[in-house]
């Protein structure tokens, strides 16, 4: 319960964990949320349940996903977009749906992420 109370009306929720077995509920999403999924990058472990990943799923690689992302194979959510994808603005998630970003961590993306982040506080 304490689990549940903590992610329910969150904006953003990360998970990064080594579970091998579901424990973020999508029930638990609310619409708009946004969810990074660092952890349990094995092909047969997950942190999210199916509700969870059939929301607007973006991941750092489309092939890695489909090899080393458990969250991704066993639930054969549909993927949106990878965050390169994003980036270039060739796609834009809905901002009222809830997005889930499954990350299998792709060290050129995160620099790549990280500079644009830092490119925009510093522009501001």
């Amino acid at each position: 319960m304490a689990l549940e109370s903590a992610v329910r009306d969150a904006d953003v929720i990360v998970t990064a964990t080594s579970a091998s077995t579901p424990f973020l509920q999508g029930a638990w999403l609310k619409p708009g949320a946004h969810v990074n999924a660092v952890g349990s990058a094995r092909p047969t472990w997950r942190e999210l349940d199916d509700q969870a990943m059939n929301n607007t799923l973006i991941v750092d690689s489309r092939e890695a996903a489909l090899k080393e992302a458990g969250d991704v194979i066993i639930s054969r959510a549909a993927i949106f977009a990878e965050a390169g994808e994003l980036f270039a603005g060739l796609k834009v998630p809905p901002r009222s749906k809830t997005t889930v970003f499954k990350s299998v961590g792709i060290a050129v993306e995160d620099m790549a992420a990280a500079r644009l982040v830092y490119d925009a506080v510093t522009a501001a």
